[in-house]
This record gives structure tokens, sequence and C-alpha cells, in this order.
């Protein structure tokens, strides 16, 4: 049973139905009263319960039936309607997620009608003034309310996307001026993994035990995780460059962690993003392709190798991704050209074999100088450098040959 059968299932003509005067009623629903009046909805659970379910389905023209849940007893309740009619204008004290299941869902958002589609979702923040619209399309929303602590918990959870959600907490609490929502849109195959998700929540808080309230807040975390990851949302373009960097940064750590073998698919595993983004993101803030950005990393950390251990080149070479000893000599050479040239490049005299430790500490030496004329060739003149090379280069022969 898919989401959208199971929530149909559980607010259809056949669930078990209060009375059309419940008190209930009007929390499901809160049908418009009054054009001047302003509702601040208030968390409806006990402070265990840190997050909600209200499943809304139009089954008709007209009619809607609802339910929320945990609940001590599972109900559903009917509302009938007319074409175009709203919601009291209100506000929340805490977050609230809509997802559209089926159908499409109107909004009017500080004072903005606003359409969302299938698998499209709105998170509002607290105090955002906003109404419901209810039309004689028939669909399926999901609301999801979310008590703030447990918003923060869930932001503050060490994980590989912690950046990117805590930005989405800032961009939605700290734009109070600006917009108090963000409208989510999702890439391809978004929406049946957001699904899937969702389904698990709703049969968790359904048939709640006593388990469930940390099955319910890892299930939040994966849902946040699918939202920062596999969806877009509109932000200012100040915060559009802000999540750009906040992203980059995630990717670049996670190459760095994972550099020796690691391929372009992996990244499209672990963040979710096609894989043309991670190229034209690297290139944006790098001026390099995502070839030629890994083979900076590589090289960077085989420069760190060659001068801070005794292995040998090979080993170096193997241990930063490349098992060609003779394509790393190149690109290493490609990278400090002109540099190495005034110093003779690296050479390794013993291929076949391993360097004894006078060997090793020859061509550390020898590695050493060349990162010295790298790094301070702008500072020190070639003739006083090389000087100062050949000496050390002339004791290390010394050594060696003894």
């Amino acid at each position: 049973m898919n989401l959208s059968d199971f929530c149909r299932r559980i607010t259809g003509p056949d669930a078990r139905l209060l009375p059309e005067n419940h008190k209930l009623g009007a929390r499901l629903i809160c049908p418009e009263y009054s054009k001047s009046v302003q509702e601040v909805k208030t968390y409806p659970l006990l402070s265990q319960d840190r997050s909600f379910l209200l499943c809304w389905n139009f089954d008709s023209p007209g009619n809607l039936y609802a339910t929320m849940m945990p609940s001590p007893e599972n109900f559903c309740y009917h509302y009938s309607y007319s074409d175009g009619e709203y919601t009291q204008l209100h506000t929340h004290d805490y977050l609230e997620l809509s997802y559209v299941v089926d159908g499409e869902f109107h909004q009017r958002i500080l004072n903005k009608d606003v359409v969302f589609q299938k698998g499209e979702l709105c998170l509002i923040d607290k105090n955002c003034l906003h109404q419901d619209c209810l039309t004689d399309q028939s669909g399926v929303v999901l609301f999801l309310g979310i008590a703030n602590d447990m918003f923060t918990e869930i932001m503050n959870e060490n994980s590989t996307p912690q950046k990117i959600l805590s930005f989405l907490q800032s961009a939605l609490l700290k734009q109070k001026d600006v917009q108090q929502f963000l409208h989510f849109r999702p890439s391809a195959g978004a929406s049946e993994a957001l699904d899937d998700s969702l389904l698990l929540l709703l049969k968790e808080s359904y048939s709640p035990d006593s388990g469930s309230r940390y099955i319910t807040k890892g299930l939040l975390f994966r849902i946040f995780r699918i939202l920062s990851t596999q969806y877009d949302f509109s932000l200012s373009k100040e915060q559009k460059q802000t999540m750009n960097w906040i992203v980059f940064e995630e990717i670049s750590d996670y190459i760095r962690a994972h550099f020796r073998d690691i391929t372009i698919q992996d990244l499209v595993n672990e963040f979710h993003y096609q894989e043309d983004y991670f190229n034209r993101l690297i290139k944006r803030k790098t001026g390099l392709t995502y070839s030629a950005y890994l083979q900076q990393i590589r090289l960077e950390r085989a420069e760190h190798l060659l001068v801070s251990t005794d292995k040998s080149i090979e080993a170096i070479a193997d241990s930063v991704g490349y098992h060609n000893k003779g394509y790393f000599y190149k690109l290493f050479q490609e990278k400090y050209e002109e540099r190495l040239q005034a110093t003779g490049g690296i050479q390794d005299k013993s291929p076949q074999k391993e360097l004894s430790f006078s060997r090793i500490h020859f061509r550390k030496t020898t590695a050493l100088f060349i990162i010295a004329f790298i790094n301070f060739s702008d500072q020190i003149s070639p003739r006083l450098f090389l000087d100062a090379f050949s000496l050390v280069i002339a004791r290390a022969i010394e050594a060696c040959d003894r």
C-alpha cells in the first residue's frame, strides 16, 4: 500500500466518523469565521509527542475528511464546504510542513496565493500568517507539525548534511521580514523517496507504541535529509550564494575524506544531486572541473607525504589513488613543471627495489627543496636557492655512498 492509498484508507467514508459538531472539528479544519481575526494555533499534543500528522482527503467536491495522529483512538472527521472557501487566517507556535500527496493544494501565505502541485511541499515558520483554500479538486494533503525543540534537535544531529540542514533552519527562521515559508520542488525521483519515508512515519503515528518516538525522530531526520539534498527551494540571491557555499563545503569535505578511490557516482549516491551539478558547482567555486579538482587534492596530499613520511614514491602514488607511478610522475611534473625543471624533478633511481634509508632521506631532501622552491621562489633568488640546493644534495650523496 502506497502513501496515497493509506491516507485515503484512514480518512475515507468507512473510517470511524466523529459527530459533525465535535469540538475537534474546528481544530482539524479551522473554517473561516471572521475576516479580521488572526488565530494562533498552539501545539495540539502533550509535550512528549513532539510531532503530529494531520491528513486531509478531498474525497469528492465539497467533502473533506480529516484525521490527526498520534491519538489514543483513531478517528475521522467529515466537513462539508463550498468551492473556494478559506480556513481562518492563522499562525502556529510550531513549524508546519505540508505535502501534496495527490492533486494540488492552494494556500494564501502572507497575502500571496500559492499553488502546490503533487510531490511539492511548503515549510511554514511559526508566526507566519496563512490560510488554506478548499477547492472542489480531489486530492490528499498531509500536514506535519513539528515542535520547536524537536526541529532544533533534528538540526543539531551530527551527520553528513549537518551544514545543509542548519541552513534550512537559518533560512527559515532568520528571514522574518522577507518571507517565512519555503516552497520545495522535487528533483527526479525525489517524491518517491519522500513518499516512502512519510508512509513509514504515518503508519508509526497511526499505531504508536513505546518505541515510536525514537523511530519518529529518525524518520523526521531522514525526511529533512531528503528535502535538503533532493529538493529545490526558492531563496533570495544572498541565501542562494550561502547555500551554494555550504553545499560546496560538504562536497569538498567528502572528496578530501575519500579522494583515493572516489568517483563522481559516489557523490551522486551520497548527496543525491545530478552528476552535472557537481561539475557546475565545483567549476563555479574553484575554476576547475571535478576531475581537475580531485587531481589537485590528490597531488597536494602526495606533496605532503613526500615531505613528512619515509614511504617510497610508488607507495605514495598508490596511497593517493594513482596506481601507475609513471602517470603520477607525469601529473606531478605537469603541476609544478617550471619549478621542477629548476631542481631536476623528483628522482627515484631504484624503481625495482626498496630504497635504503639513506636513499629515502636523499629523496625526501630533494622533495623538501622542491616544495621549498615552489613555496618561496618569489622570495628567494634562483641563484641563491640553487647554491643551497647543490650543497645539500652533495651532502646527501655522500651519505648514500657511505
